[in-house]
């Protein structure tokens, strides 16, 4: 099981945290999504992450990820 940490300063409300675990969660490979609406942050657990491929879902969300 691997972990990975997204910023996505765009998030202010729970509308916006269940749109990207929503999102996230139709990834292959991913177990679970953790947003964190006070520092902004999602956590994504999973084997095999592609993390191009949780950006786009994140994307789809209608957020953006920022280094």
């Amino acid at each position: 099981m691997s972990e990975l940490t997204f910023q996505v300063p765009g998030m202010t409300c729970g509308h916006c945290e269940a749109a990207v675990k929503g999102e996230v969660s139709k990834v292959a490979g991913v177990a679970g999504v953790a947003v964190d609406l006070t520092t902004k942050i999602v956590t994504v657990t999973g084997d095999d992450l592609q993390a191009s491929a949780i950006v786009a879902a994140i994307d789809e969300a209608g957020f953006e990820v920022v280094a």
